[in-house]
């Protein structure tokens, strides 16, 4: 079943010049997908070229065939697809050193993590971990039920802890956010992410995580939380009157202790929510500052010490975004493919916002389904923000939505768009230095480790080769 390198990347030499790592879904627990020691930077990125190509060939989910962050570790690169598979590569050639095949549909963005000679992923309903060398299970935990409906999430190890969570959708939905024994799966903690029973459980429904977490040097977890639903409503229960009130803690920063799961603080950026606006992307520890953003096209930046907002800053377009829906359809934007979709990153004080510009109509009366979102209609920014103030520094356009997180190597930041675009950008003016094209559509989350890019398409389109493909300097 599977396309295998080009075998005359043997024969050059090419590949594991110097040798880098990411280990974690977003480069490091602090989550700023900022690649220590990397290689790359504004005086070689010019050079990047394909170093190997590997594909993707299981049946594809809703969102595709690959939705995650490669992760990178010594002479092996760790992939999972949307089947759940897991794939470890070598780094030279983009060879298989083994595969672990599940073939349950995961819609994403799910992905890996390694820690302690272990790979940790996940299926559509179990956590598990892999040895790293044979790619043996270790063990598997199950962790749905009837109201923590899906796993969805990249896990994050630390401490002889693997992190993960559960997303809840309407009607019942409850996500929860646990920590798994590391060498046994067994559950030492769990969170329950929304704060009381449901009003309405047959209708309403929500939270759960759909990033990983970040955790700081004190030991404190930082999350952000999906939505309730069924957002914007129906003629008996206009306006979300499934869940009626603040729906805690949907749509907020939370903060636990990680050893022990107990809720130190929270702050709901949006309260009862009508639009699905998740506030789910990784949040990244800062110095002094923890910095989320999400779906509302909004990024806050909040004190950890005295746990107050320090800046809000919206991105990209913003129309009738706030407050209640009027019973007549309006454009809502951002709409339900848009905002902040995927992962922010940090590095040199600055913060680097993918965005994406998508509207949809919507009322106080109607539920728009996501499958009634075309992605391809959107448009995309990366925004630098001032990690102190919230001042924008720069922006870039593109002409497709930014699915594609933000990854910093240096002075160079990597983004990627839904049309298969890969962009290297200067850190301090956001020029364009280096521009690829993937074979296939792209909401997936380039990586950085040593003197390679690792970016991967997944998305298809007529003719389209689904793949992760190896950069580096030629």
């Amino acid at each position: 079943m599977l396309a295998v390198a080009a075998a005359a990347c043997v024969a050059a030499g090419c590949g594991g010049g110097n040798k880098g790592e990411w280990t974690l879904p977003n480069a490091d627990v602090a989550g700023t997908r900022a690649a220590s020691g990397a290689k790359i930077g504004s005086d070689n990125v010019a050079k990047l070229r394909p170093l190997w190509r590997f594909r993707f060939e299981a049946r594809r989910s809703y969102s595709g065939i690959f939705a995650s962050t490669p992760i990178v570790d010594g002479d092996t690169v760790y992939v999972q697809d949307l089947r759940s598979n897991v794939f470890a590569l070598d780094r030279a050639t983009g060879t298989v050193r083994w595969a672990r095949r599940y073939g349950f549909r995961n819609d994403g963005p799910n992905g890996l993590a390694l820690g302690d000679g272990r790979v940790y992923g996940e299926t559509d309903s179990e956590a598990f971990a892999l040895d790293a060398e044979d790619g043996n299970e270790l063990w598997r935990r199950h962790l749905t039920s009837a109201t923590e409906q899906f796993v969805d999430v990249a896990p994050v190890f630390w401490n002889g802890l693997v992190f993960i969570g559960t997303v809840g959708y309407a009607p019942g939905g409850r996500g929860a956010v646990y920590a798994l024994d590391a060498k046994t799966g067994d559950v030492r903690w769990k969170f329950d992410t929304i704060a009381e029973p449901w009003a309405l459980p047959d209708k309403a429904g929500g939270g759960g995580i759909w990033y990983p977490v970040s955790i700081d040097d004190d030991g404190r977890l930082y999350l952000g939380v999906a939505n309730p639903g069924p957002w914007g409503g129906t003629p008996d229960l206009p306006n979300g009157g499934a869940f009626p009130g603040r729906a805690l803690y949907t749509d907020s920063l939370v903060v636990l202790d990680a050893k022990s799961g107990h809720l130190l603080w929270y702050d709901q950026v949006t309260p009862h929510d009508v639009r699905d606006y998740d506030f789910q992307v990784s949040p990244i520890v800062a110095g002094g500052r923890v910095i989320g953003a999400g779906k509302a096209g909004r990024v806050i930046a909040w004190d950890r010490k005295s746990r107050r907002r320090l800046w809000s800053a919206a991105v990209g377009m913003h129309r009738n975004d706030t407050g209640p829906l009027p019973r007549r359809t309006v454009l809502v934007c951002p709409g339900l493919l848009g905002g902040v979709e995927t992962p922010i990153a940090f590095a040199d004080d600055r913060v680097f916002v993918p965005v994406v510009d998508l509207c949809v109509p919507e009322s106080a009366v109607t539920t728009t389904t996501l499958d009634k979102v075309d992605p391809r209609r959107g448009t995309g920014r990366l925004v630098a923000l001032d990690a102190a103030t919230g001042k924008p520094l720069w922006e870039r356009r593109f002409p497709s939505a930014n699915f594609g997180c933000a990854t910093v190597s240096n002075d160079v930041v990597f983004t990627s768009t839904y049309d298969g675009s890969v962009y290297g950008l200067a850190v301090d003016d956001g020029r364009v230095l280096w521009r690829a094209r993937l074979r296939a559509g792209v909401n997936s989350c380039p990586a950085v480790a040593g003197d390679e890019l690792f970016a991967g398409a997944g998305v298809p389109r007529p003719a389209s080769v689904e793949e992760l493909v190896a950069y580096a300097p030629q």
